[in-house]
C-alpha cells in the first residue's frame, strides 16, 4: 500500500504537468483544439470516480473472502483430530469449498469492474484522439492550421492516451490496496472497550490485600455474571473458588484482572480501586495460569522469558525445573534442528502436548514471580503423576503470595486456606474444606458426588 501511495503522488505530479502543458500548447496552436480535450477530461474524471467508488468495496470483499478461505482451512487443520473423530472430512472439504467459491465470485466482481474501466477508457481515449486529431486535420484542410500543428496535436493526444492508462491503473491499485488494508484493520484493530482514566496512577503494591465490595457484573444483561459479592482475601491467603459452570468463577477472575470494569461495587488492592490505576501496572502484579494456555510461535526460551524478559538464563532454567518442564525441554528438537530451549513450539504451542504446554506456561508464571497468583484449572491438562509433581511445585511457589485457585477438581483446592462456593453469581458458602464438609451443604454435595475428581454437574442439575 505504501508503494502504491508514492506511485500515485508521482503520477499526480506528472499528470498535472502533462495536462497543463498540453492545454497550453493546443491553446497556442489553436484554442478550438482545447474543446475535445476538455470534454475528454470531464469524461475521464467521471470514469475514475465510478471506478474508485466500486473498486474499494470490491477489493475489501475479495480480501475478506480470501481471509475466510484461510480461516476455514486453518480451523479444520488445527482441529484435525475432532474432524477425524466425528468423520467429518467430507463436510470440512465442502465447508472450505464454499469459502473458495465465494472468494472466486468476489474476485470475478473485482475483475469485472477493472475490465469495464479498461473498455470505457479505451472508448473515451479513442474519442479524444479522433476529436483532437480530426479537428486539427479539418483546420489544416480549411487552411487555418499548419502541418506542424496537426503533428503536434496528434503527438500530444497519443502521449496523453498512453499516460491515462498508467494513471487509472495506479489509482485503481491504490484503492484495491486500501480495501485490503481496511479489511485487515477490522481484524487487528478492534476498538478499545476499556481504557485507563485520565491521569490514572500506577498501582502501589504493599501487602496484597484484595477486597471485593458489593461487586455486581452482568455483562450489560440482567442475569449471569456476579451479583452483590463481598469478599476479602488477606495478604498471603490461598483461596479456592468452586462452582458449577456459569456460576461466575470466570467473571470473578476477569474483573480482578480488569478485563471489564464492575457495573457496581468496587475491587480494591491494598485500598486502591483497580479502576483508578493503570491496567498495565495492575496486571504486572498478577500471574495467571489458565486451563488451556497457548504459547507464542517462538522458542521455548522466548516463551518462558515472556514472564520476565530481563531474567537470567539460570533464573529461567530454575523456573522450568520448578514447573517440572526442564527434562522434556532438553529432549525437544524442532524440524529446523533447533534443540532444547531454542526449539520452537509452533503456533499456539501445537508442537507440544497439552501437558508440556501447560508446564511451559507454569514456568512463565513462576518466572514472573507476581505477588498475586491466579490458577484457573492450572493442572487440568496434566496426568495424575505430573499433576502431583506440579501441585508440589505450585505449593512452593504460592508461599508468600495471595492465591486464587479455580477448580472443578475439588482435590486440588482441599488444602487451600479457605474455599468459596459460587452459585448463580453469588457466594453460597465459604470456609475451610473440613468446615464446609461438616455443614453438609452445596460444597459437601459436590464433594460427595465427584466422579474422578470432578463436580457432578449432571446429578446436581437434575435435582
Amino acid at each position: 500500500a505504501g508503494e502504491a501511495v508514492f506511485q500515485v503522488f508521482d503520477m499526480a505530479a506528472f499528470a498535472a504537468a502533462t495536462f497543463i502543458g498540453a492545454l497550453l500548447m493546443l491553446a497556442e496552436a489553436d484554442p478550438r483544439l482545447m474543446i475535445p480535450l476538455l470534454l475528454w477530461v470531464f469524461g475521464y474524471l467521471a470514469l475514475m470516480r465510478w471506478t474508485i467508488r466500486r473498486a474499494g468495496p470490491a477489493s475489501q470483499a475479495s480480501s475478506e473472502a480470501r481471509s475466510a478461505v484461510t480461516g476455514r482451512v486453518v480451523d479444520s487443520y488445527s482441529n484435525i483430530h475432532s474432524v477425524k473423530l466425528f468423520a467429518h472430512q467430507d463436510a470440512e472439504i465442502n465447508f472450505a469449498r464454499e469459502a473458495i467459491e465465494k472468494s472466486r465470485q468476489t474476485y470475478q466482481t473485482e475483475m469485472r469492474i477493472v475490465t469495464k474501466m479498461d473498455v470505457a477508457l479505451t472508448f473515451i481515449n479513442g474519442l479524444m484522439i479522433l476529436g483532437v486529431g480530426g479537428l486539427a486535420l479539418w483546420f489544416w484542410v480549411q487552411g487555418t492550421a499548419t502541418v506542424g500543428v496537426v503533428a503536434a496535436a496528434v503527438a500530444l493526444v497519443l502521449r496523453i492516451n498512453s499516460m491515462t492508462y498508467w494513471i487509472m491503473w495506479a489509482s485503481t491499485n491504490l484503492v484495491q490496496n486500501l480495501g485490503t488494508l481496511a479489511e485487515g484493520m477490522q481484524t487487528i484493530a478492534q476498538p478499545i472497550t476499556l481504557v485507563d482514566k485520565p491521569g490514572a496512577a500506577d498501582l502501589t503494591f504493599r501487602e496484597g490485600l484484595l477486597e471485593l465490595r458489593d461487586v455486581s457484573h452482568h455483562y450489560g444483561r440482567s442475569f449471569g455474571g456476579l451479583r452483590n459479592v463481598n469478599l476479602t482475601i488477606r495478604p498471603g491467603e490461598k483461596l479456592g473458588v468452586v462452582g458449577r459452570s456459569g456460576a461466575g468463577k470466570s467473571t470473578l477472575v476477569k474483573l480482578i484482572l480488569r478485563f471489564y470494569d464492575t457495573e457496581s461495587g468496587a475491587i480494591l488492592i491494598d485500598g486502591q480501586n483497580i479502576s483508578d490505576v493503570t491496567q498495565e501496572s495492575l496486571r504486572r502484579q498478577i500471574g495467571m495460569v489458565q486451563q488451556d494456555s497457548s504459547l507464542l510461535h517462538r522458542s521455548v526460551r522466548d516463551n518462558i522469558l515472556y514472564g520476565r524478559p530481563d531474567a537470567s538464563e539460570a533464573e529461567m532454567i530454575a523456573a522450568a525445573k520448578k514447573a517440572e518442564a526442564h527434562d522434556f525441554i532438553l529432549a525437544l528438537e524442532d524440524p529446523q534442528g533447533r534443540k532444547g530451549y531454542d526449539a520452537h513450539v509452533g503456533e499456539r504451542g501445537v508442537k507440544l502436548s497439552g501437558g508440556q504446554r501447560q508446564r511451559v506456561a507454569l514456568a512463565r508464571v513462576i518466572l514472573k514471580d507476581a505477588p498475586i497468583l491466579v490458577l484457573d484449572e492450572a493442572t487440568s491438562a496434566l496426568d495424575s503423576e505430573a499433576e502431583a509433581a506440579i501441585q508440589q511445585a505450585l505449593y512452593g511457589v504460592m508461599q508468600g503470595k495471595t492465591v486464587i485457585a479455580i477448580a472443578h477438581r475439588l482435590s486440588t483446592i482441599a488444602a487451600m486456606d479457605r474455599v468459596v462456593v459460587l452459585e448463580d453469581g453469588q457466594m453460597a458458602e465459604e470456609g475451610r474444606h473440613q468446615d464446609l464438609l461438616r455443614k453438609n451443604g452445596l460444597y459437601a454435595r459436590f464433594w460427595a458426588r465427584q466422579s474422578g475428581g470432578f463436580i457432578g454437574l449432571e446429578e446436581e442439575a437434575a435435582e
